[in-house]
């Protein structure tokens, strides 16, 4: 089913005041189709009336008729708007958010520092927010150094792809890789892994408008995106043009990483910017040998996320300890919260907080 096959079926409807079909008035705006998983359709649009107009009800009636008629099973839904009222808002089509129109929450996973675990606790928290029965996807936004599909053991899985048409102009839609009950998307399911990646800002940002705004998310509670470090281009974009509902910011415990974390918040904080810091994620915050379960070894320091999240006045999520268990099975593919365990446990802590919020 195509937009252009709604625009057909509608053409039949009339408007009983003007004895003209209302695609020929110009009445219909918005048209948006999504596939639903038994197979069949949702079809979705806007009547705006350049006034109020009684034969509002009877218009709606005879457009769900129309569709329904052409293609039995359909559903349905139109919203009816009065355009004098108020000024056209952009849609998520117009805005390019197309596939996002059924994402409740977008939050970036971000820290200004580079090295301090922001993939896997990317990867651990997507995969405890499916345990815990929600929908989640993560796009990959490191673009310069893409580890997903080590982490996740979908190293040389390739998305497929379709055709579908936006605004009357076809469109490449890109379909996740699936697996752990998370969507996952990745420059590096495009790129060889030995390749770098030699981009300019505006290249780079382009690349990122692509692996997240054309994949089919479908219906999902939460999109994960794992953020590279800094505060450049990227990062800029990332807040411009998608729609953020907050950020999550990891550090490590060590004074040196976080100077260079405080700028990410500073930034995120920033009038101008205005995106709310759900909470900080500590990482590695303690050795535990597993010979020794009980015993913590504070290598990298003592405390640092608590004492940002004090200054900053930002819930402090989770500490999460530094076991061999979380590098062995971020490198053999099998992510700790896959599994019960004091890693999965204090993921657990941290989303339920961000649930919370």
């Amino acid at each position: 089913m195509e937009i252009n096959d709604i625009k057909k079926a509608l053409e039949g409807v009339v408007h009983p005041a003007f004895d003209k079909s209302i695609m020929e008035l110009g009445l219909v705006e918005d048209i948006n189709i999504k596939e639903l998983p038994s197979g069949g359709y949702k079809v979705r649009f806007r009547l705006v009336f350049k006034a109020p107009d009684s034969s509002g009800s009877e218009i709606k009636e005879a457009c769900t008729n129309a569709i329904t008629k052409a293609y039995p099973g359909t559903e349905v839904s139109i919203m009816e708007m009065i355009g004098n009222n108020k000024p056209k808002q952009p849609s998520p089509a117009e805005k390019g958010w197309e596939q996002l129109a059924d994402v409740k929450n977008v939050i970036a996973i971000e820290s200004a520092k580079g090295g301090v675990g922001k993939s896997a606790v990317t990867v651990n928290l997507a995969i405890t927010l499916a345990r815990m029965g929600y929908k989640v996807g993560v796009a990959d936004a490191d673009l310069y150094g893409p580890s997903i599909p080590k982490m996740t053991g979908t190293e040389g899985a390739m998305p497929t792809a379709y055709t579908s048409e936006t605004n009357g102009k076809p469109k490449d839609i890109i379909v996740p890789v699936e697996k752990f009950g998370v969507k996952w998307i990745s420059l590096g399911y495009f790129a060889p892994a030995d390749q770098a990646v030699i981009w300019r800002g505006p290249m780079a940002s382009n690349a990122l408008k692509q692996i997240v705004l054309d994949v089919k998310w479908d219906e999902l509670d939460f999109l994960l995106l794992d953020m590279p470090p800094g505060t450049g281009d990227i990062l800029i974009s990332t807040v411009q043009d998608f729609p953020l509902k907050g950020a999550i910011i990891v550090t490590t415990p060590q004074p040196v990483a976080m100077a260079d974390v405080e700028k990410g918040i500073n930034m995120f904080l920033n009038k101008k910017i205005n995106i709310p810091v759900l909470g900080i994620i500590e990482n590695m915050s303690w050795f535990t040998p597993a010979e020794l379960p009980e015993n913590k070894y504070y290598i990298f320091g003592k405390d640092g996320g608590r004492e940002l999240s004090e200054k900053y006045g930002i819930p402090l999520l989770g500490q999460i300890p530094l076991v061999q268990g979380i590098r062995e099975s971020g490198d053999d593919g099998i992510p700790a919260a896959k599994n019960d365990g004091p890693v999965y446990d204090a993921f657990v802590k941290a989303a339920k907080q961000i649930i919370g919020q």
